[in-house]
């Protein structure tokens, strides 16, 4: 009759087996990641893990453990790929024990909590009339209690000290792009993306009663706009054209000044608020001139309809890390959306990515997903998952 030390030592003896077979193993591995270091091949290859999984379990004579060595042979698989991850980018990616609590507790639905939906305080940058103003209102509606501040970072500070729930930000124009400040901001305090609204922008060349284009000698407007209107702009090279905080702001200003030879480019809503002339309209080049607006909280919100994932993180300065983060979203089959680059101070030529893709962490890929993108990323941050904001653009 077996007994229990009798078992035991069976055991130890299997593990000890067990071990040198490990050991074989691993040196393997690090033989593979010379060769995929050698000719550009991304780590994981999920296909590849699923026949090792499927083919092993055909070996058990006791079916009965089939899920067990699934488990097992998943668990040899992930240390394997940490261990090509060390040799291909000569970096430790182990996770710290509080690390791997943090990704758990962030991705759970524990950790993510349900939107605030009444008594809402929400900020914006500029003034009444600004495009940020019409994205808060188009979002949380006319019951919201709004609240406008002058910086990008006056939201964030006022998000920090519980003056507002939530705050609405620009952070990409279809015609110019990014806008590098705000997504400076979110990396640096770490505030969470909650929603979205994309906003179509038409800008108007706006002045006192009775100024016409003939009288202007000065415009106003926030850079991007100016930018934005740069073709009609060209046409009158003699006018100083003037950055200034925003489009609503400009027009207020340009009120207030109450000088025909000044103009602010902004919007109609803004031209009726300060009692300003549309000289000319629509005047920005690209007729689908689209900003995306994007609402922030300080708690990840979680419901089973959102569909669209963002992310921050750094990458080894390594040729293929990008590749190899890429490929994650293929093997997943997750729909990368947007890649945006933002350069680390003071580390020349290294970058944070931004990275927006299509998920919910409710589903278990997910999840996986974005467990490997972390273990092979130097800093990674899970910035949110919230309701995309599709908007049809007119096809001219």
């Amino acid at each position: 009759m077996d007994t229990l030390e009798n078992l035991r030592n069976e055991i130890d003896d299997i593990d000890r087996q067990l071990t040198g077979l490990f050991e074989k193993r691993m040196e393997t591995v690090i033989k593979v990641a010379q060769y995929k270091k050698e000719n550009n091949i991304p780590i994981l290859n999920k296909n590849r893990e699923e026949e090792v999984i499927e083919k092993n379990i055909k070996y058990l004579k006791n079916k009965g453990f089939k899920k067990e060595e699934a488990e097992f042979l998943k668990n040899v698989m992930a240390i394997s790929r940490k261990a090509q991850a060390r040799e291909i980018f000569e970096y430790n990616v182990d996770l710290q024990e509080d690390k791997k609590n943090e990704l758990e507790y962030t991705v759970s639905n524990e950790a993510a909590c349900l939107p605030k939906r009444n008594n809402i305080n929400a900020g914006f940058q500029g003034v009444h009339g600004s495009f940020s103003e019409e994205a808060l209102l188009e979002h949380f509606g006319e019951g919201v209690i709004a609240h406008n501040v002058t910086e990008f970072e006056d939201i964030f500070k006022a998000l920090k000290n519980n003056e507002i729930d939530y705050g609405v930000l620009p952070i990409e124009n279809s015609s110019t792009g990014g806008i590098v400040e705000v997504y400076d901001l979110l990396r640096k305090y770490g505030f969470f993306i909650v929603g979205e609204r994309t906003i179509k922008v038409s800008h108007n060349l706006l002045g006192v009663k009775g100024a016409k284009i003939e009288d202007i000698k000065e415009v106003y407007s926030h850079p991007q706009a100016l930018q934005q209107s740069s073709e009609f702009l060209k046409n009158y090279p003699k006018w100083n054209c003037i950055p200034y905080r925003n489009t609503a702001a400009s027009a207020e200003l340009v009120r207030n000044e109450n000088s025909k030879e000044k103009a602010a480019i902004a919007s109609k809503k803004a031209g009726e608020i300060y009692d300003l002339d549309i000289i000319r309209d629509d005047i920005n080049y690209n007729k689908n001139n689209y900003t995306r607006f994007i609402i922030i909280g300080k708690s990840l919100e979680l419901e089973n309809n959102y569909n669209k994932i963002s992310t921050i993180l750094t990458l080894p300065h390594k040729a293929g890390s990008l590749y190899n983060i890429l490929s994650i979203f293929a093997e997943y089959n997750l729909s990368l959306l947007k890649i945006e680059s933002r350069p680390i101070i003071d580390k020349s030529f290294e970058y944070f990515f931004y990275i927006d893709f299509e998920g919910n962490l409710n589903d278990k890929a997910v999840k996986e997903a974005i467990g490997e993108i972390r273990n092979n990323s130097y800093d990674f941050k899970l910035l949110g998952n919230y309701k995309a904001h599709n908007v049809i653009v007119p096809i001219i």
